[in-house]
């Protein structure tokens, strides 16, 4: 998800500009097998992506632009540890659900986008993944944005029925949250946590020139300030 008045720089008129594997990423720690894995994840996440663009942006307005996926794995291989459940908040195609459940997270999505769900899910079983997708909004029942400057508006992110009662888990449930908010819709994923998360839980907050920011407690923990 993201929201700009403006298509990001490497982008026009759903053309790719810049290469799109433009950061060399080193995994450490990742054996032979399961480095091939992603790497076949992160192409098929690429060539998902292109077509998408090609057959749906191009018509009209999508939320959906792909993370910088080699550029996510690097943070998530940084702050993976057993057991931790992460999620993410428009979790698109899946990409990066299923490269979180592929390195040990017990991993879930929620996508607004239904067409969106069944790719992700068609995604898992491609790659032998157990992470979970559901279909629905990643606002809690009930939640209004409170901006500082009184801003209510969420911008591209959807509204609808809450994903958590089909996830089975509420957002506090969670250790590690993902999110790819277009620009200014920064405010909104740290108030949800604020309100909604685990105070203790990690923030992932991918921007198209500040890769992988983190927080904490509302605060920023690290990353481009």
């Amino acid at each position: 998800m993201r929201k700009a008045n403006a298509p990001p720089p490497e982008y026009l008129s759903g053309i790719l500009l810049q290469p799109r594997h433009p950061h060399h990423v080193t995994l450490p720690d990742i054996d032979d097998a399961l480095r091939a894995r992603l790497s076949a994840l992160c192409g098929a996440g690429w060539d998902f992506f292109e077509r998408f663009d090609r057959t749906v942006r191009e018509r009209g307005f999508h939320a959906f632009i792909a993370s910088e996926y080699e550029v996510v794995l690097d943070a998530l291989i940084a702050h993976r540890a057993p057991g931790l459940r992460f999620l993410e908040l428009g979790s698109a195609s899946g990409v990066i659900t299923i490269m979180a459940d592929l390195l040990g997270y017990d991993a879930s999505g929620i996508e607004i986008d239904l067409s969106l769900v069944a790719t992700a899910r068609e995604m898992a079983a491609r790659f032998d993944s157990k992470a979970r997708f559901v279909c629905g909004s990643f606002f809690p029942a009930g939640y209004t944005f409170r901006g500082v400057d009184g801003e209510v508006r969420t911008g591209t992110m959807g509204t609808g029925p809450s994903g958590y009662l089909e996830l089975g888990r509420a957002l506090d449930d969670f250790d590690v949250v993902f999110g790819y908010p277009w620009g200014g819709e920064e405010p909104v994923l740290l108030d949800l946590m604020k309100r909604y998360g685990s105070p203790d839980a990690l923030l992932l907050m991918h921007g198209v020139n500040d890769g992988v920011k983190g927080f904490r407690g509302g605060r920023q923990v690290f990353g481009v300030r």
